[in-house]
């Protein structure tokens, strides 16, 4: 089986994989949905329970997180469902009867229907002794179609994460846009926190008329310390280079991208409380919106 290419997956997909031979017809359903980790349920007819062990490692070999459920549906054919007629019974079965209308004058024929109907003439499918080799080839065969199966819900599953990783590409760079825009927003910052100063001071000196120069230090420093916004937009092209070498490392990377989009939504959060400016406010409120719609395409990777 061909290892898993390095590329991104999604948790959600599904596959229909048809089989016929050595009597019987089946076909295999498999599909998978969003789970926290690898959870594989299998639906069997009755008599191939054995077969779920070495079904579940060959799934696990292909799919490493989500939901799963294998269903195996099984028909005989037609042709190999029919009773069969055991010649050797049946002979001895008309021979006895000749004896016994040979025995009883004008005794009528029996008819076919009453010839069939004798114990052991017909016999089922169900009730022919077991043929372990085919039993063995069936088996095999089923087993062989369900690899199958995996294999193209594995394939419809990098074809999502394909579509989805474009998704997260292009809202990447539309993040790293709102980021660029917080620059140059948090540039009038000075200005806006300058009147927020002044109106703090002149609150200040309305209620201390002598506050002490050290006490206005103090003042001016806090409120420039609460508008600094440089460490989060460090922190968040940080988190976008980061980001972008998790899409193209691409294999098992939905949970580490998953608490990076934690790690955004705090710096947008730490943006918009220490935004003085309306421009920035309204650029940091974006900036959680592409961050929300980035972590609801993350939550379907694998």
């Amino acid at each position: 089986m061909p290892a898993p290419s390095p590329q991104l997956a999604s948790m959600t997909g599904f596959a229909r994989q048809r089989g016929e031979g050595h009597g019987i017809a089946w076909v295999w359903e498999v599909k998978s949905v969003n789970g926290r980790g690898l959870d594989i349920r299998f639906r069997l007819p009755n008599g191939l329970d054995a077969l779920e062990p070495a079904l579940r490692e060959t799934a696990q070999r292909l799919i490493r997180r989500g939901n799963v459920s294998a269903t195996l549906s099984v028909r005989r054919d037609e042709a190999a469902a029919r009773p069969r007629l055991d010649p050797a019974v049946l002979e001895a079965a008309l021979a006895l009867i000749e004896q016994v209308r040979a025995r009883i004058p004008g005794a009528p024929a029996p008819s076919a229907e009453a010839v069939l109907a004798l114990p052991g003439v017909l016999r089922a499918p169900a009730a022919e002794e077991a043929d372990e080799p085919e039993e063995e080839a069936r088996r095999e065969a089923i087993a062989a179609s369900f690899r199958a199966a995996i294999e193209a819900l594995a394939a419809a599953r990098r074809e999502e994460g394909a579509r989805i990783g474009a998704v997260l590409a292009a809202k990447l760079d539309e993040i790293e846009a709102l980021v660029a825009t917080a620059e140059a927003d948090a540039a009038t910052q000075p200005a806006a926190l300058r009147e927020k100063l002044l109106a703090a001071l002149r609150g200040l000196l309305d209620q201390v008329p002598q506050l002490p120069e050290e006490r206005l230090a103090q003042e001016v420093a806090l409120l420039a310390a609460r508008a600094d916004v440089r460490e989060e937009i460090d922190r968040l092209h940080a988190h976008i280079a980061q980001a972008r070498a998790l899409l193209a490392e691409g294999v098992l990377v939905g949970r580490r991208l998953d608490f990076l989009t934690q790690e955004f939504n705090r710096e947008a959060n730490t943006l918009c409380s220490k935004a003085a400016a309306p421009s920035l406010t309204a650029t940091g409120l974006a900036l959680k919106a592409a961050i929300e719609q980035f972590r609801e395409q993350v939550q379907n990777l694998e």
